[in-house]
């Protein structure tokens, strides 16, 4: 071999000597990246087995420990995250005094049915002399099943004696003209099913039996009647909603049978509120142009989940604000993967509401409630930011509790909006609380009949639901209205604005 071949050999051998040091190099640095892969899995068992442990019953919660794949920097920054506000002690309840065992008696405002029994004579001997020796009173809970009532009026046609005319008197207030059924009997009829949420047919089926015949039609053409009465008290509420500084929003499903259509159609049932009024209205479907064209002459703040339709909504006149339980509930489902970190970041969002119950337990408004929400809730605010920063780097994209923290920081502007005006509650509970009526009112009647019927019982959902808001008798309510809605409504010539369930409970000095 000449020196030639050798160096070139030598050269060769060299070259293959950079290859195999490469590529240990790179298999070096694939163990390196695998072994800290391990690690924090290994951590994730962990946690999930103490998850795991924690359901049975069983309380040690591993402390977080900071994954491996972070920087000096970034490792500093999850070590010396803040922590979260442990929950106050709840103060001892005094001792309640032992209530009172034994038969209560009944309530004093029922009516009575009094009867007076005296024996005539003698069980033994037949002996009808008998005088007084003592007396038992005793009370029972009664019912009279046969309350549907028949109003008789008679009215006297009489002539002037004077001018030869014959004058009759008008008839007692009705709920529309001609009609057959008193306006108490339609607030019953509509207490029975949007309030006790009673289907028809068992409402019309409960009639027949008390030897009442009523047609299922005549029954739909009562509420027909009854929405139409309470449309402008229903509209009078939306424009107090629009007019308002802050309200809020949401929908759920609601069937509806469309004529030409082989199945049922699934619309939507929009509900809007503010703290006095309240609201529901049908839309065909879920579009945001439906939503932007109804909210369009409402200028102050919305509370709503995060849905895309509402983008279009939010701009220069109306502000969002987000829903913190939406949130609370992320951190709560990545429990499941990352128990002591995730219940961390929940803590943050608890001891802010901890902060609104006891501002509404000393029954801070306006003002004062604000200044306190400033005082108490911002730091907390503050330091959840700086929690969400240091924990992030540590997570794997695709966990749950990283997606949590990630939904809180593209909508903290909104969910934070609490912090700038007092109206804006800290979540859109109230409303998904109302929709569990409509729920039950779904269940029982699975549908509605037309998309008229939809508009109709959305009136009447939305007059109820106020009712309760305001803490007035649905049925008290109505029976008052349709009295002052119906046949004599230009002798009383009242504006609607006083006829909402808001004036009437003026009347009863509330």
């Amino acid at each position: 071999m000449t020196t030639a071949d050798y160096l070139a050999e030598l050269a060769r051998r060299d070259a293959e000597l950079s290859v195999i040091r490469a590529e240990n190099a790179r298999q070096a640095k694939l163990i390196e990246s695998l072994t800290e892969q391990l690690v924090a899995l290994t951590e994730r068992i962990a946690e999930l087995i103490a998850a795991v442990e924690r359901k049975k019953g069983k309380p040690p919660i591993p402390k977080p420990v900071a994954p491996a794949t972070l920087t000096e920097a970034e490792r500093k920054a999850f070590e010396n995250r803040p922590r979260p506000p442990e929950k106050p002690l709840e103060p001892k309840k005094p001792k309640q005094r032992a209530k009172p065992t034994g038969r209560k008696p009944l309530p004093k405002h029922l009516p009575e049915e009094v009867h007076h029994l005296r024996p005539t004579a003698c069980d033994h001997c037949g002996e009808a002399a008998l005088d007084q020796v003592d007396e038992v009173t005793e009370e029972k809970l009664h019912v009279v099943k046969e309350h549907q009532r028949r109003r008789v009026v008679t009215r006297v046609t009489c002539r002037c004696r004077k001018c030869g005319e014959r004058t009759t008197p008008a008839s007692l207030p009705a709920p529309f003209p001609r009609s057959k059924i008193t306006g108490e009997w339609l607030a019953w009829l509509m207490h029975q099913k949007f309030s006790l949420l009673v289907p028809l047919d068992r409402v019309r089926r409960d009639l027949k039996e008390r030897g009442i015949a009523m047609a299922m039609s005549t029954l739909v053409s009562y509420v027909e009647r009854a929405a139409d009465l309470l449309a402008a008290i229903d509209g009078y509420h939306w424009k107090q909603l629009l007019a308002g500084r802050w309200m809020a929003t949401d929908a759920t499903g609601l069937k509806v049978l469309v004529k030409g259509l082989p199945e049922a159609h699934n619309g939507y049932l929009e509900q809007f509120h503010n703290h006095e009024a309240v609201v529901f209205q049908y839309a065909a479907t879920k579009h945001g142009e439906g939503i932007e064209s109804k909210l369009a002459g409402f200028r102050g703040t919305l509370t709503a989940d995060a849905e895309h339709r509402l983008n279009g909504v939010y701009g220069e006149h109306v502000l969002e604000a987000g829903c913190n339980a939406h949130a609370r509930r992320r951190f709560r489902d990545a429990e499941a993967t990352q128990p002591a970190l995730a219940l961390e970041g929940g803590k943050f969002i608890g001891a802010m509401y901890g902060v609104e119950e006891d501002a509404r337990k000393e029954g801070l408004t306006g003002k004062a409630l604000l200044a306190r929400r400033r005082e108490r809730a911002g730091p907390i605010a503050k330091e959840f930011d700086e929690w969400r920063a240091a924990t992030l780097p540590g997570l794997l994209p695709s966990e749950p509790l990283a997606q949590a923290i990630r939904y809180y920081d593209r909508h903290r502007e909104a969910l934070l909006r609490f912090l700038e005006d007092p109206e804006v509650p800290l979540d859109n509970s109230a409303t998904e609380r109302r929709f569990q009526h409509v729920a039950k009112l779904r269940l029982n009647m699975l549908f509605a009949g037309s998309t008229e019927g939809a508009h109709r019982a959305c009136v009447l959902l939305g007059v109820s639901a106020t009712c309760r808001t305001m803490g007035v008798n649905f049925e008290q309510y109505l029976a008052w209205a349709f009295e002052r809605l119906g046949t004599h409504r230009e002798r009383f010539g009242l504006p609607v604005s006083e006829l909402t369930p808001a004036a009437f409970k003026l009347t009863l000095g509330g």
